[in-house]
């Protein structure tokens, strides 16, 4: 069946897939419910959790990703050597624009513009939380997003790696220097461990895969069919994970509803600004659309598993920093998938 037949299939996943942002917001609607009518059950899978990673959420993660990883095929990486821009963009946007423009924005609201509504000692908690999130790009979700703009999976396994392999050396330092402190005690577990359980894991079971469809079949049209089929189980995956998220950030929410908005206005004008400037400069760079769109796209989201994880850790569970990381949380899906449209309806500008 084509993709035009799938679109027209009444409930088939081309349909769901034109309608995600609404299941998306019904997903919030529905865990911020789940912690208020279930708060026993939502309490119990929060505390399941290893170095600060929550177990289902992991597992859920692992779902969305696993598809995509199917689809990598590694003979074809070295060819990422062939379109050096995309890479170059993204690095420059994630790590020498990105989390300063976060910082700059976040004074600049918060010391500034809300000054009135706000507390100095309050304006700076929120300050570091949006720190925390501007310097982790995102790696999991990563693939998620590149996947529904058919961006080259290959090439964006490759930029996930690089800003992981990055990550671990700049991102204690860059957080550091932007919160004006020497020694920022960032949870090395929960990272590596994160990293394991969102890239390296699923990236060894979709090689596995693949490999076995292949040779079974003998023609690559089986791992097509294969991720065809999965990919309900990955739309799902992100829907519960939203679930699951809220649900255990609902109370928080609920309790300060002037703060969220107070913090998403900063957030959408970064998300905005940056994704942007990367997909204006792959544009006028000539990067092929299924490069262009994922750079700009990985150049945009945060790790925000990493940061919320590190926000707990070193400002509290309660804390002005934590409920600014979780507010990335309920920015993040509906601002990527609102650039996952734009990017789809603005190919035919680019290259391929």
């Amino acid at each position: 069946m084509s993709t035009q037949d799938q679109s027209t299939v009444p409930g088939g996943i081309g349909t769901f897939e034109k309608y995600l942002s609404i299941w998306v917001a019904l997903a919030i609607i529905a865990g911020i419910g789940l912690g208020q009518v279930m708060p026993g059950l939502v309490q119990f899978l929060a505390q399941l959790e290893v170095a600060k990673v929550n177990l289902p959420v992991a597992i859920l993660i692992w779902a969305m990703v696993y598809p995509m990883m199917v689809s990598v095929d590694f003979s074809s990486i070295k060819d990422v050597a062939k379109e050096p821009k995309g890479l170059a963009i993204t690095l420059v946007v994630n790590w020498l624009i990105k989390p300063f423009t976060m910082a700059i924005l976040g004074v600049a609201f918060f010391k500034y513009i809300f000054a009135a509504f706000i507390t100095p000692a309050e304006a700076d908690s929120y300050i570091a939380g949006l720190i925390l999130l501007g310097a982790a790009p995102c790696t999991a979700m990563v693939f998620v997003w590149s996947h529904l703009t058919k961006g080259d999976a290959n090439y964006t396994l490759v930029q996930v790696s690089v800003n992981d392999l990055i990550m671990i050396f700049a991102y204690a330092p860059i957080v550091a220097v932007l919160l004006g402190v020497t020694n920022i005690p960032v949870p090395w577990d929960t990272l590596v461990l994160s990293v394991v359980l969102y890239v390296l894991v699923p990236l060894v079971a979709g090689y596995l895969t693949r490999k076995a469809l292949i040779a079974r079949a003998h023609n690559v049209a089986a791992v097509d069919a294969f991720t065809a089929k999965l990919k309900p189980a990955s739309i799902a995956g992100l829907l519960a994970t939203v679930v699951l998220l809220f649900g255990f950030q609902g109370d928080v929410i609920l309790a300060n509803p002037l703060l969220i908005l107070l913090i998403a206005i900063p957030l959408l004008l970064q998300s905005y600004g940056i994704f942007a400037l990367a997909y204006l400069a792959a544009w006028k760079m000539k990067v092929p659309f299924r490069i262009a769109a994922p750079c700009a796209l990985i150049g945009t989201s945060n790790f925000f598993e990493l940061a919320v994880a590190v926000a707990i850790g070193l400002f509290g569970l309660n804390s002005g920093a934590a409920l600014a990381t979780v507010v990335g949380v309920l920015v993040e899906v509906p601002v990527m998938l609102s650039l996952v449209a734009l990017a789809n309806r603005t190919k035919q500008h680019f290259p391929g």
